[in-house]
């Protein structure tokens, strides 16, 4: 399995690329196997602040739905647009168009408390 070293990670199974104070998030290539074909995804966060840990989003999968975890605290910013009409990019390319929301965060130095690519890897077994 792939899990990017340039990637900081979540035990929810969750990604962050931080750029500056700004962050990509995803679900890793691990959680959309496990959850299976993805056929939906509802974000209706967009502008809000929200806590570490608290629910964004959800991801709808065909036997199953999962919440999905903010890493860090931040506001809300994008959506990535293209997840309306083709959720299964979450499937095909979690790491790339796959990605699920922009946030600013709150303090950048957050996101060093998150697991690496080897930690995550340890916690996944893979």
């Amino acid at each position: 399995m792939n899990f990017p070293s340039n990637l900081r990670y979540t035990k929810d199974h969750e990604w962050v690329l931080l750029e500056g104070n700004s962050a990509k998030i995803g679900i890793t290539e691990f959680a959309q196997r496990e959850l299976g074909d993805i056929v939906f995804v509802d974000i209706a966060t967009t502008g809000k602040s929200l806590g570490a840990e608290e629910v964004f989003g959800t991801v709808e999968a065909v036997k199953t739905v999962s919440d999905l975890f903010l890493p860090v605290a931040g506001t809300i910013g994008e959506v990535n647009p293209e997840l309306e009409s083709s959720p299964e990019l979450v499937n095909s390319d979690p790491y790339g168009d796959g990605w699920m929301v922009t946030v600013t965060v709150n303090n950048p130095a957050d996101v060093e408390g998150l697991l690496t690519a080897d930690q995550y890897q340890a916690l996944v077994g893979e």
